[in-house]
């Protein structure tokens, strides 16, 4: 029973050394985005409504417009999720989750592999965007806490668990 639980143990760490070594391609997730298509100051913005705190950017664009996976992964959600409207789940490399929501269509499912490029859906105005103009809201979510990013204020000990996509995102315009 120790040998079993010792190897698994191994196994666990292993696996997750090897996601945290997967290097990790980037695009801009919206077709023809580029700086002027999103605020550089809405990442961790508050005061923002019933979510209290932005926790990620939004990429305004025409309605429609495609959006593709801003790195190869796992889709392990795909549906409607309140707030989020109709969202994509991505689990990339590094052991982080790209969440796109507000999507007018999904074109991936639960369980498919995407690379970086690949067709996840297009830019819509679902769930809290209704009424507003058409975007995507893009968060990335970190499985491996860092615990360095903690702050004080509201949902400040929450942003160890996310990464700032602005930096992403600019790094590839």
């Amino acid at each position: 029973m120790r040998r079993r639980l010792r190897n698994l143990l191994v196994t666990l760490v292993v696996v997750m050394v090897l996601g945290l070594l997967i290097p990790e391609r980037w695009q801009l997730p919206v077709q023809g985005a580029d700086r002027r298509s999103y605020d550089q100051r809405s990442y961790w913005y508050y005061p923002w409504g019933k979510s209290v705190t932005h926790k990620g950017v939004d990429i305004f664009a025409k309605a429609g417009t495609p959006v593709n996976s801003a790195t190869g992964g796992l889709v392990v959600y795909t549906g409607v999720m309140g707030r989020g409207g109709k969202v994509v789940l991505v689990l990339g490399p590094k052991w982080r989750l790209h969440y796109f929501a507000h999507l007018k269509d999904i074109h991936t499912s639960t369980g498919t592999w995407v690379s970086e490029g690949d067709a996840i859906g297009t830019v819509g105005d679902t769930g809290n965007a209704a009424g507003k103009p058409a975007h995507l809201h893009y968060t990335i979510m970190t499985l491996v806490p860092h615990p360095w990013k903690a702050r004080q204020g509201p949902h400040g000990w929450r942003r160890m668990w996310y990464v700032d996509p602005t930096l992403l995102l600019n790094a590839a315009t």
